[in-house]
């Protein structure tokens, strides 16, 4: 699975500028309604919100990959934003972050999540490939990052 496969040219966002946990994921919910119009982005605000209660899903080094589980999504929807200034999202390293890699996943569907979880964490292992996503001056240079190294 290729993290192209998940998002497209509207869902790639960069040099945002937001100052807070609440603030970014309400964008996200907003952006992923403009993918999913059947959903509310309250609907899916909430299923965030959610997942954040059960721990942050800042992962370190300036990563965090927000997701929820939701019905009515039948094939997960990746959004892709870079923060211009990294806010503070309780990383487990107590680190802001900047690189935010969010998904929107089938309800029901626990081996496709975990796949598509792995997928973008293995991505976001690699260095270079964030030092391109932090890079990318425009929306369009963002989403040309993610198609060439995927």
């Amino acid at each position: 699975m290729k993290l192209s496969s998940l998002t497209c040219k509207d869902c790639s966002k960069a040099a945002v500028l937001f100052n807070s946990k609440k603030r970014i994921l309400e964008f996200i919910s907003q952006l992923a309604h403009e993918q999913l119009p059947h959903l509310s982005e309250q609907e899916i605000l909430n299923s965030l919100l959610n997942r954040e209660k059960l721990g942050s899903t800042g992962i370190g080094r300036g990563i965090a990959i927000p997701h929820g589980r939701m019905t009515g999504v039948d094939t997960p929807l990746a959004l892709i934003l870079v923060s211009e200034t990294p806010i503070n999202f309780d990383a487990i390293d107590n680190r802001p972050v900047d690189i935010f890699v969010a998904l929107i996943v089938p309800d029901g569907e626990s081996q496709l999540h975990l796949k598509t979880l792995a997928t973008i964490a293995d991505k976001l292992n690699d260095k270079d490939f964030c030092k391109q996503l932090r890079s990318a001056k425009s929306d369009h240079d963002l989403y040309q990052v993610i198609v060439e190294q995927s």
